[in-house]
């Protein structure tokens, strides 16, 4: 597995390559939000909090994690409303998989399919924020569990720079931000 760059930050992509729930709150905070921006909001919370620790995170007290979330810099541009979807996705982790996130994709040796429907039972997962995730866990994280680019759809296919999945470097985070702007001005388009 090579390096992640997602943040373009050693530090921050250092935690979230160690930590699947760095990770995984990563994804959540990519939406509204610039990704490599996104991406960075779990090491400040883990500088906030002393660590980045899954149950930690879910026993903390919901008013002082918000409060922790929306010090400047803010880990988003909604700090209260990401910091309880980071909080229930902390409590679906501990109570579903032991407080294990890698249980995702490891518990029960799942097929492709099977982890992207585990994905999508997270609060704030949607169909097109799963398969993206899915295809961030095959691409770069080593999770290649049988099926995972028919699963993750078009973000699966090799070559291709559609979403975080596909950022491996400052040139393809460029070709990434490209394709979103041409998909945001063709959806703007077909609206008109």
């Amino acid at each position: 597995m090579a390096k992640l760059q997602l943040v373009q930050d050693p530090a921050a992509d250092a935690l979230l390559e160690s930590n699947p729930f760095a990770l995984l709150v990563g994804m959540t905070l990519d939406q509204q939000y610039p990704m490599e921006h996104a991406f960075a909001g779990p090491k400040k919370i883990a500088d906030r909090m002393g660590g980045f620790d899954v149950r930690e995170i879910a026993e903390c007290d919901p008013d002082e994690f918000a409060a922790l979330c929306s010090k400047t810099p803010a880990i988003h541009r909604f700090p209260g409303s990401m910091a309880k979807k980071i909080q229930a996705i902390a409590q679906l982790i501990v109570d579903q998989y032991d407080g294990q996130t890698a249980g995702l994709w490891t518990a029960g040796d799942p097929d492709g399919a099977e982890v992207l429907r585990r994905i999508k039972a997270l609060p704030g997962f949607g169909e097109q924020k799963a398969k993206i995730f899915l295809a961030l866990l095959g691409k770069q994280y080593g999770v290649t569990p049988t099926g995972w680019r028919k699963a993750a759809g078009d973000y699966g296919k090799a070559g291709s720079f559609l979403s975080v999945a596909d950022v491996v470097d400052p040139g393809s985070l460029e070709k990434v931000r490209n394709y979103k702007k041409q998909a945001k001005a063709a959806a703007k388009a077909a609206k008109a």
